[in-house]
């Protein structure tokens, strides 16, 4: 009996530990109109996905360009180099999982470039539930430039607004808070049901998070403190934005997504104000998990060049900032991040 119990104790103790802890990585990338703008663009974008094998691309400026199905040609190409991958056809922005996917839905459908945003339900190896979000939002009406005295329509030069009041007043005749009030609708049911949500894509915005008193006379923001509204909608609602989990001082890691340099463009097409310092992050990944799931970011970092464009000269990027850096050919004007995140039973 002594030695039953014994078994009975062993095999108690040491079932926990057949239940796996689960790792998952996630990248976000506005790609600038498929890799169009950049000769060997597209064959880039194939490569960098076959080194960094993410279990989820979240794509901002899918085109489809000549009635093609640009997903399913990344699909295509990606299986003849040993990637397996899945998606659904999508417009200006866009999905890619290694998982099969169980259901796609389009939460903010695209018109007259006002933005889109997509959704995707899988299931992990270890069997964690997933929503996983793409966003490209509305390029129109980006009041940040209004702050370095430029419209934010045109990005020609202009008088600074008086107050931020009126630079938010200019904000909100874009349509990004719409679709980010469709994705808080659709992912608290989604967390409600304990599906894990992660959203990546180009915001077209700042985060509140960012323009703060310690950087309010840096980067030509000439003294504005924002509240940046998409990005307190998020935080407001319990969404985290995992870089700045990772990194909460944006004077140590401003964490610059755009513009990017490139020298494989002309430095004109890198900029839209091109006598200002427009250095900016608004590419995110938000991640939101029920409380059922226990979750750890593991590392985030920048994936692109280490240099940004400032007043059309190339500037280089804080060396606290973590890069990726690209293979060769960068085929894009943004910079993208690789989430890596632990899901413990």
């Amino acid at each position: 009996m002594r030695i039953i119990r014994l078994l009975m104790i062993c095999v108690i103790v040491t079932i926990p530990f057949l239940v796996k802890t689960e790792t998952i990585s996630m990248l976000q990338w506005n790609i600038w109109q498929e890799g169009t703008m950049v000769k060997g663009g597209y064959d880039a974008i194939v490569n960098e996905i076959v080194r960094l094998q993410p279990d989820f691309v979240a794509f901002s400026e899918v085109r489809n360009y000549n009635d093609t199905d640009f997903l399913a040609r990344l699909i295509d190409d990606l299986k003849l180099r040993g990637r397996t991958y899945y998606s659904h056809y999508s417009y200006d922005s866009g999905i890619l999982s290694r998982f099969p996917i169980e259901q796609f839905d389009t939460i903010f459908p695209h018109k007259q470039d006002h933005g889109s945003m997509y959704r995707i339900y899988v299931t992990s190896p270890e069997n964690n539930r997933f929503a996983i979000y793409s966003a490209h939002l509305d390029y129109q009406n980006c009041a940040y430039y209004e702050s370095r005295g430029y419209s934010g329509v045109d990005w020609k030069e202009c008088e600074l607004p008086e107050s931020v009041d009126e630079l938010l007043m200019k904000n909100d005749l874009s349509m990004r808070d719409d679709a980010i009030k469709c994705f808080i609708r659709e992912a608290n049911k989604d967390v409600s049901d304990g599906r894990i949500v992660l959203i990546g894509g180009d915001f077209n915005e700042p985060s509140m998070l960012d323009w703060i008193d310690e950087n309010a006379d840096k980067y030509d923001h000439n003294g504005f403190i924002v509240p940046w509204t998409v990005s307190k909608i998020m935080l407001e609602n319990g969404y985290v934005d995992a870089f700045r989990k990772v990194y909460p001082d944006p004077v140590l890691n401003p964490g610059f997504t755009y513009p990017s340099a490139n020298s494989s463009v002309d430095i004109s097409k890198l900029t839209w104000a091109p006598k200002s310092d427009e250095r900016e992050r608004i590419d995110f990944i938000y991640f939101k998990n029920p409380e059922s799931c226990k979750m750890t970011i593991d590392d985030i970092m920048i994936f692109g060049p280490n240099e940004s464009v400032k007043r059309s000269t190339i500037e280089p990027d804080t060396p606290n900032d973590k890069f990726i850096l690209p293979l060769n050919i960068w085929p894009t004007d943004h910079k993208g991040l690789l989430v890596k995140i632990s899901i413990f039973p």
